[in-house]
């Protein structure tokens, strides 16, 4: 190729990447920034009573959770957990295989037991973060087991 068609073939191409660029970022702005949410305390102390969400959208769920007595194991297949205990403490089992598992709804599994995890006792001030598709349980809860559960969705 002889180098004045060389130099406009990659001014050409220069120019229709340039403008190829410009067109994705017109097309892709960003939405709207997302409206703050506030709780009042009343609203927080309610969910706690009865172990309730408090804001679920399709990035994150937030959750004011309760438990009495111990759960099923669980999965959530698209869904890691962020768990932070404010009372109570809980024997706590991850990782390992749940034990008859079945799904119960829409990338979430729910079984017996769990077989060869690992045990962790949870008390107040814990953070704990279960990626997802990790199977835990709440083998044991001591008294009133209070903690929010923040649901990053992947």
């Amino acid at each position: 190729m002889r180098p004045f068609v060389t130099r406009l073939f990659v001014k050409r191409s220069f120019i229709a990447l340039l403008l190829g660029v410009a067109f994705v970022a017109v097309g892709t702005a960003k939405p709207e920034a997302p409206v703050a949410t506030y709780f009042e305390a009343g609203k927080v102390d309610a969910a706690f009573a009865k172990g309730a969400p408090l804001l679920e959208n399709g990035h994150y769920k937030i959750h004011a959770s309760r438990r009495d007595k111990a759960g099923m194991a669980e999965v959530h297949v698209r869904d890691t957990d962020i768990i932070h205990v404010l009372e109570g403490s809980a024997l706590f089992i991850v990782g390992g295989e749940v034990v008859d598992g079945k799904t119960t709804a829409p990338d979430e599994i729910r079984g017996a037991t769990i077989r060869d995890g690992t045990e962790y006792r949870l008390a107040r001030g814990d953070v704990f973060v279960v990626p997802n598709g990790t199977p835990h349980w709440f083998k044991e809860v001591n008294g009133t087991l209070l903690y929010y559960v923040v649901k990053v969705t992947s």
